[in-house]
């Protein structure tokens, strides 16, 4: 497991944008796989969208076009950029990263999940 710490969400009006972040804490990390996932209440988990290492990327239907997600390995960073948001996309968000952490010299294979970020959008 490595800690990971999403931000960004919040609440806008259908048409607008939001950028959810996520950052690896605590040592040095090589990302081989990030993604995004939701939830809405009462439904279950669904994939919003994923990168591998080399940059090949997937999104869920719904989303394709409007969201875009892209990652910093120098910063440990993933990123979600959400834009003409609607409401059906009122969510909390997940981020998940699959790689190396190293730390202190001790590296090891990992996934995590962030916390979780709640976005809500208005009509």
């Amino acid at each position: 497991q490595a800690p990971l710490v999403e931000s960004g969400g919040g609440s806008v009006q259908a048409g607008g944008s939001l950028r959810l972040s996520c950052v690896g804490s605590g040592g040095i990390f090589t990302i081989n796989t990030m993604g995004w996932y939701r939830q809405a209440p009462g439904k279950q988990r669904e994939l919003v969208a994923t990168m591998i290492s080399g940059g090949t990327t997937n999104y869920a239907d719904s989303v394709k076009g409007r969201f875009t997600i892209s990652g910093d390995s120098a910063k440990n960073m993933v990123y979600l950029q959400m834009n003409t948001l609607k409401p059906e996309d009122t969510a909390v968000y997940y981020c998940n990263v699959a790689g190396i952490r190293g730390v202190d010299g001790n590296y090891a294979s990992f996934r995590s999940w962030g916390q979780g970020t709640q976005v809500t959008i208005s009509s």
